[in-house]
């Protein structure tokens, strides 16, 4: 790949509006956004979840997103969640993480993290789990980001969400 492109990865708990937020910033930028691969994944999933799972998902997740950054017209894409979101789920109901997925975070950094602020109700999803353990989640992906020293600013608001991310997103660019 030649050219050098920006990765901005939204992130957080589960039914904190990643995937609404990551696809409206697409659109209001004009650029690629990488979907989350582990939703495909675990619709498909037919017995409980394996670490053999998790090891999939952050395959599928990383092709993924080398596929759109392949195909990238602009300088920066938006990611619907990272493989970061297989370590804290492995940790939390397995024990453990992959080694590969240990080896590969600081391999692949991302540019801008918006972790996604618990404050939206939560919407049921037959793929979601733990509503009572939100702020339980929440503490985690500040963990996890500040021991990768991530550039990460965390998104609120219900009727302004939006709006607070593109104000992220601009101040980020025009560094």
């Amino acid at each position: 790949m030649s050219k050098s492109i920006k990765k901005i990865a939204i992130v957080g708990p589960e039914s904190t509006g990643k995937s609404t937020i990551t696809q409206q910033l697409a659109r209001h930028y004009q650029t690629a956004w990488v979907a989350e691969y582990a939703r495909y994944y675990c619709a498909a999933l037919t017995e409980p979840c394996t670490l053999q799972d998790e090891i999939n998902m952050f395959h599928g997740q990383v092709a993924l997103e080398e596929s759109v950054l392949a195909t990238a017209e602009k300088d920066f894409i938006f990611c619907d969640t990272t493989f970061l979101t297989v370590k804290i789920w492995s940790d939390e109901m397995m024990g453990e993480t992959p080694q590969i997925v240990l080896d590969a975070l600081p391999q692949r950094p991302y540019d801008l993290y918006l972790l996604m602020d618990i404050d939206l109700p939560w919407q049921e999803d037959p793929l979601r789990d733990f509503p009572h353990l939100r702020e339980h989640f929440m503490r985690i992906w500040h963990k996890e980001l500040q021991a990768l020293n991530a550039n990460y600013t965390v998104i609120s608001g219900v009727e302004d969400r939006f709006k607070n991310a593109l104000k992220a997103v601009d101040h980020f660019l025009l560094k």
